[in-house]
């Protein structure tokens, strides 16, 4: 290798050192690095410490500890640093080593993501100690670039000693083995820890009676007398607590109640009824009164006889009272008859006494001395018996049993009292209701044609069908009766044969009941509700506009509308039959539109645009036979050459009927016994130009330069006679005939003599 070449290999060797970061080769591990990371790689993420490091630590106890690399993934190859405070690392696992003076543990090679050693904790009162770890994946590639890592601290405090449990011994109840049941029983037992803890309030004392956990007891260690019953059976278990934990559970011996006799009647207390009681000692009907005072022991209901009549003081509605005791109504009084005050109504309460015996009580009896009347409902004094308006206090009696009282000031009084056939005249006129045929009309009695208008009122009293004439033009206001009036105010109208409620005289259209008023008196109603309505009621000569425009159908009315059913038009200015509104040129009959908004009408538009479009193909049609012209002058070229290539291919075929004796070169022409290489003859030249030079597009427009082209061809200028041609192209046949192609694209041979044009 030349100098300068290795000069260019050195310098491009120290670029490619200065460019790659320094590289610290750690495979075999790396101490003191945890709390900082892996800092010298570059970490991809995706990477997390596992450890199994305690939550919290016992003084002095070991523990094996595991670190590994947590990915997502499945590496193979990694690395870890662990550093702690406190304690000691010891007991490395494969692939592991441990620098004791810095208390730092890391791996030995790059080939696990799993390392364990021993963590020697440290003495009680250390208090909490500090753990820096570091991991990472490496993947392998000798450098430090496309690594995962990731660091944690953990904190782990100092945890409690070890804690024995508390114990609890000579559990007993007092007094053994049979308490009697007035005494009181007590729980004593012997507390011990070897921890020397107290005992904790959180010790559990349960009560079992008769074998059952009786929870109301919990916790006590004195059982009251008054909670026990001869014959049951006690005992107690015990859980002792020092604080930190519970102890062995402990039950304590058993005792069973014993009965007394508490009040010394030789009774125990279990089958005495009356313990307290030396009197008593069994109640047999249960109603807590001994038998030796109970009147009735067999009878739960009753204890007491106080009048002595066999009924007890609770049955016995009149328990002072022999004669009596009962009383069903409950009125007071007793059922028996014979006894003092006994109730003549024993089934009613609110009656016990019947002083004139007519069977109604004296508390319900208005007249309890008069047998003949018990009741005054109307409470005018009068019993119901005698009274002919029992339920009227104001009438009493009826003289001529017309059902009307004769009290002039009572209610209902009867006016006339001696006619049983009248007893009323409201209106006052002396004529009672009866026979008044207005009775609450004092200037009316009559009504002789019966069509409720009385003969005083009625205008026409023999025509029942009409009583009023309110305008006095003899017609009778009543529209249904006879003669009817139709405008029963008005004196100037009596008819209203359509019925519109105007009259006959004054309606325009009396028999039209949909118009009445014609203004223009053009014989349309002025009412736009009607038939025939007057949309003009102002105009004589309008009267419809089917398209609401507000211009009138009718073509010789004024303002008449050129398009009736069209609402948007009315005028038509130009009579193009446009109306005014949509064309664009209202006084211009040979245009109505303006589509693209220039001023100028479509149809002049249309004009315009044919005219150019027809100049447009007339010069493309021009162009198109100036192409023509000039693609026939390219064919007429090509076979004029192909002309000559035949005639060279002819004189080809006659070469050996042509004189060559004399045969030899031009004078200074070395013989040449193949083609010159590199050169063609006149039919490859030809085919060479047929199949590298494109035809002509037969359906293209010309353009501008190749028209131009074409008319120089089809017009050419006068030119001079044509130079001598000179020698294209030269060559020697298989024949050994020497042959040139001219520049005029003749092609000559030699004869020997001269050069012989073909």
């Amino acid at each position: 290798m030349n100098i300068p070449a290795r000069v260019v290999a050195l310098a491009v060797m120290m670029l490619l050192i200065t460019s790659v970061p320094a590289i610290e080769g750690n495979s075999a591990g790396k101490h003191s690095q945890a709390g900082l990371g892996c800092t010298c790689h570059s970490s991809v993420g995706g990477v997390s410490v596992s450890h199994n490091f305690p939550a919290t630590y016992i003084a002095g106890a070991i523990y094996t500890v595991t670190i590994s690399v947590q990915t997502g993934g499945s590496p193979s190859n990694g690395g870890f640093n662990v550093e702690i405070d406190k304690g000691q690392l010891v007991s490395p696992g494969p692939g592991v080593q441990i620098n004791q003076a810095q208390n730092s543990a890391t791996h030995t090679n790059g080939n696990q993501i799993s390392w364990s050693f021993d963590w020697f904790a440290p003495f009680g009162g250390s208090g909490a100690t500090t753990a820096d770890i570091a991991v990472m994946e490496t993947n392998g590639n000798g450098f430090n670039s496309g690594d995962g890592w990731a660091n944690i601290q953990v904190q782990i405090p100092e945890g409690l000693p070890p804690n024995d449990a508390p114990v609890a011994s000579n559990v007993q109840i007092a007094p053994a083995p049979s308490p009697k049941s007035d005494e009181a029983l007590t729980l004593t037992y012997d507390y011990a820890d070897n921890d020397s803890d107290p005992e904790s309030s959180q010790t559990e004392i349960k009560w079992y009676v008769d074998g059952t956990h009786n929870s109301a007891h919990d916790d006590k260690t004195t059982i009251q007398a008054s909670l026990t019953q001869a014959g049951q059976k006690w005992k107690a278990k015990v859980t002792p607590h020092d604080g930190l934990e519970f102890g062995n559970d402990v039950m304590s011996n058993e005792v069973t109640i014993q009965d007394i006799d508490s009040d010394g009647d030789g009774v125990l207390d279990g089958q005495d009824a009356f313990p307290n009681d030396n009197t008593e000692t069994t109640d047999s009907d249960g109603d807590g009164v001994g038998d030796n005072a109970d009147v009735f022991p067999n009878d739960g209901s009753e204890t007491v006889d106080t009048d002595g009549d066999g009924v007890g003081d609770n049955a016995d509605v009149f328990p002072n009272d022999a004669s009596q005791t009962t009383d069903n109504d409950g009125d007071g009084y007793g059922d028996n008859a014979s006894g003092t005050n006994p109730d003549a109504f024993p089934t009613d309460s609110s009656e016990w006494a019947d002083s004139d015996g007519d069977g109604v009580g004296d508390n319900a009896d208005a007249f309890p001395s008069d047998a003949a009347e018990t009741a005054d409902t109307d409470e005018d004094g009068v019993g119901d018996n005698g009274d002919a308006f029992p339920f009227d206090g104001t009438q009493t009696t009826d003289g001529d049993g017309d059902g009307y009282g004769d009290n002039p000031a009572g209610n209902n009084p009867d006016a006339f009292p001696g006619d049983e056939t009248e007893w009323v005249d409201t209106d006052e006129d002396g004529v009672g209701d009866n026979s008044d045929v207005f009775p609450t009309d004092a200037s009316e009695t009559v009504d002789t044609d019966g069509d409720g208008v009385g003969d005083n009122a009625d205008v026409f009293a023999d025509d029942a069908t009409q009583t009023t004439d309110q305008d006095g033009d003899g017609y009778g206001d009543n529209a249904e009766g006879n003669n009817p009036d139709a405008f029963p105010e008005d004196a100037n109208e009596w008819a209203d044969t359509d019925g519109d409620t105007y009259g006959d005289n004054a309606d325009a259209f009396p028999s039209d009941a949909t118009q009445w008023a014609d203004t223009d008196g053009d014989t349309y109603g002025d009412n736009p509700q009607g038939t025939t309505p007057d949309r003009f009621i102002n105009d004589a000569t309008q009267w419809a506009d089917a398209d609401n425009d507000g211009y009138g159908d009718n073509p010789q009315g004024t303002e008449a509308d050129v398009f009736p059913e069209d609402s948007t038009e009315w005028a038509d200015n130009d009579g193009d039959g446009v109306g005014n509104n949509a064309d664009a040129f209202p006084n211009d009959a040979t245009e109505t539109m303006d589509s693209d908004g220039d001023g100028m009408g479509d149809n002049e538009q249309a004009v315009l645009e044919a005219k150019l479009a027809q100049e447009e193909e007339e010069a493309a049609a021009a162009a198109q036979r100036n192409m023509l012209i000039g693609i026939g002058l390219v064919m007429i070229i090509i076979t004029a050459a192909v002309v000559v290539v035949l005639r060279k291919r002819m004189a080809e075929e006659e070469d050996t009927a042509k004189d060559f004796s004399a045969g030899g070169l031009p004078p200074g022409m070395p013989n040449m016994s193949a083609q010159p290489a590199g050169t063609t003859s006149s039919m490859e030249t030809v085919q060479t130009y047929a199949a590298t030079t494109p035809m002509p597009d037969m359906n293209a427009q010309p353009t501008v330069s190749e028209a131009a082209a074409v008319a120089e061809v089809a017009t050419p200028e006068p030119v001079a006679a044509p130079a001598e041609p000179t020698v294209a192209n030269q060559w020697t046949d298989e024949n050994g005939h020497t042959w040139r192609l001219m520049s005029d694209g003749t092609n000559r041979w030699w004869n020997g003599t001269d050069w012989q044009k073909v």
